[in-house]
C-alpha cells in the first residue's frame, strides 16, 4: 500500500449532479373561483311543444286535420315555453325544443290546412262527379 501506483488506482472523485430544475412559485390569482354549476331541467312545456309539432306534423302529411289541430297548439306551448325560460335566469333549459315546437308548429299547421284543401277539393268533386252513375 505503500505503492504510488496504487493511489493513482484510486476511483475518481465523485461528481455532484446539479439539483432539478424548479419552476418559481407563483402564488394563485386573486379571483374568486368559478360558480357551481346548476343543472338545467328542461321545461315541460317545451317537450311538449316539441312533441305536438312532430306528431301534427307527421299526421297533417296524410291527414291534414291533425295537423290543423296540433300545430297551434305546439306554437303557443313553444311561444309560452320562450318565456318562462327567458324568465328563469338559467334554471330552465329546452329554449332549442321550444323552438323546434314553434316552427314546426307553423309547418304543421300550413301543411295541413294544404292537404285538407285538396281533401276537400277531391272529395266534393267525387260528390259532383255525375258522370259514373250515368
Amino acid at each position: 500500500m505503500s505503492d504510488p501506483s496504487e493511489a493513482m488506482a484510486s476511483p475518481p472523485p465523485m461528481v455532484q449532479a446539479a439539483p432539478p430544475a424548479v419552476a418559481p412559485y407563483h402564488p394563485p390569482p386573486n379571483v374568486p373561483p368559478p360558480a357551481p354549476q346548476v343543472q338545467q331541467v328542461t321545461d315541460g312545456r317545451a317537450a311538449a311543444s316539441a312533441l305536438f309539432a312532430i306528431l301534427g306534423l307527421i299526421f297533417s302529411i296524410p291527414l291534414g286535420l291533425p295537423g290543423m289541430i296540433a300545430g297551434p297548439i305546439a306554437y303557443f306551448l313553444g311561444k309560452d315555453a320562450r318565456r318562462r325560460i327567458a324568465e328563469s335566469n338559467g334554471r330552465l333549459g329546452g329554449a332549442g325544443a321550444a323552438n323546434v315546437g314553434r316552427i314546426l308548429g307553423i309547418a304543421g299547421m300550413i301543411v295541413g290546412c294544404l292537404v285538407t284543401l285538396v281533401w276537400m277539393i277531391v272529395i266534393f268533386n267525387a260528390l259532383l262527379d255525375t258522370s259514373i252513375g250515368g
